[in-house]
């Protein structure tokens, strides 16, 4: 049996309003092409098949015709919803798609048995069984309780999350019966210890920002979506993080890969990463304006088909108002788009987001929002982590119609919070918004 671990590939993603779509292409060819060549039998993809709830045409063309060509090519695939895919957005294709050898689990199902899928080879044996479960709403778990406090709604929900891998796992053991065959689980969230970066927004399920990988059930393999880095999970070997196939941030990297897996009856051979391509470079630096040139000219890859895009922050002493075209001039010989310029010495005093920020508020959920605010305080992380979860609570309330909620008295209760109505506003610059 050999899988292939893959997830958050973004489809339909705009990075600061320039479209992905020929680099999540050159992605998708060279997956078909390893689909070929290694006679992969089953493609995972662990949730976030789309940036948006609500892709773009294009987006959701390059999804389906990359559904048809794996047929052709004879691989089973299986696609989990992620926090950043609508359930109803899958949905709407998950029938037609089971024709073409594709089980969609875009949420939680009415039956959890649904999420119990067999894995065949491509001689048609089973030779897997996987616990499908995707991204986990707050509503998927627990009730909300008027009274209980966050971190009783947070135990709660770290609770009923490990009943239910538990209960998946041991159906997967039932349906076993001491047959030769392994049992994979999978999952959309953040683990205790997780290496983040810039580009995944906070998932909180419920209260519950991070889950204990001490609750997961002892699973043969384990393959995860939504932390953009590929990563193991608790030192162990067999429990990744696959990351995205694209950079999805300036700190990110440009290391990408998916996870080949093998297995020979239960027994796990070996996890072979596959290197993908890298089509785009995406560089962040900070000098100045006379060592920009011979910097980029050391870092830039000519032999790459799409230019680089540049974060780029000038640390020279006054202000130039002429800097933008200066730079543009500079670089006009080298394959790079410039997408954003700062000047290190400046801070603009200003709006929450500047006009030409390339974030806008519909991008931005409610977590976003309130980490900002919070970001510009100086609180300790204690604080931080309480007032986090305060608000996670309040919103969770009115998520699930709490009328007994009182967002502000249960957020001004804390003596941290409450003191940020004394502090000057701080104004969060384009650096800060992005």
């Amino acid at each position: 049996m050999r899988l292939l671990h893959t997830s958050d590939w973004h489809l339909g993603q705009h990075f600061m309003g320039k479209s992905r779509f020929q680099e999540h292409q050159a992605f998708l060819d060279w997956l078909l092409t390893q689909i070929t060549a290694h006679q992969v039998d089953a493609l995972i993809i662990a949730g976030d098949i789309f940036d948006t709830g609500t892709p773009p045409s294009y987006a959701r063309q390059q999804y389906l015709n990359f559904v048809v060509e794996a047929q052709r090519a004879g691989c089973q695939l299986v696609v989990l919803g992620g926090n950043h895919d609508a359930v109803s957005t899958l949905e709407e294709s998950r029938g037609v798609l089971a024709c073409l050898n594709t089980e969609v689990i875009a949420g939680r199902q009415p039956d959890l048995s649904e999420h119990l899928l067999t894995l065949k080879n491509r001689q048609g044996e089973e030779a897997a069984l996987f616990c499908a479960l995707p991204f986990l709403r707050p509503r998927d778990l627990v009730s909300s309780q008027a009274g209980d406090s966050a971190a009783a709604k947070q135990q709660a929900t770290r609770q009923a999350l490990k009943e239910i891998y538990q209960q998946l796992f041991t159906l997967a053991e039932a349906q076993r019966q001491g047959r030769a065959l392994p049992i994979i689980g999978s999952g959309h969230l953040t683990t205790l210890g997780g290496q983040t970066s810039d580009s995944e927004r906070e998932i909180y399920i419920g209260t519950l920002d991070a889950f204990p990988a001490s609750d997961f059930p002892a699973f043969d393999y384990l393959a995860l979506g939504h932390l953009h880095r590929p990563q193991q999970v608790a030192g162990k070997a067999h429990w990744r993080y696959s990351g995205s196939p694209l950079p999805l941030s300036f700190n990110e990297g440009l290391k990408k890969e998916v996870l080949l897996v093998e297995f020979s009856a239960a027994q796990l051979q070996q996890i072979t990463p596959l290197d993908i391509p890298c089509s785009r470079a995406l560089y962040s630096m900070s000098c100045q304006l006379d060592e920009l040139v011979p910097r980029l000219a050391k870092l830039i890859d000519t032999r790459l088909p799409l230019p680089a895009w540049l974060d780029i922050e000038i640390l020279d002493e006054g202000y130039r108002s002429d800097l933008q075209q200066r730079i543009a001039d500079l670089l006009e010989a080298l394959p790079v788009e410039v997408l954003k310029v700062r000047r290190g010495k400046i801070r603009q005093t200003a709006l929450l987001l500047e006009e030409d920020s390339p974030t806008t508020l519909e991008e931005l959920n409610p977590h976003d929002v309130f980490g900002e605010r919070l970001a510009r305080e100086e609180l300790t992380g204690d604080s931080v982590t309480q007032l986090k979860h305060r608000f996670a609570e309040v919103l969770d309330a009115l998520e699930n119609g709490d009328n007994n909620a009182t967002a502000p008295a249960a957020l001004a209760s804390d003596s941290d919070l409450a003191s940020l109505s004394t502090t000057p506003s701080a104004a969060i610059n384009e650096e800060d918004a992005q």
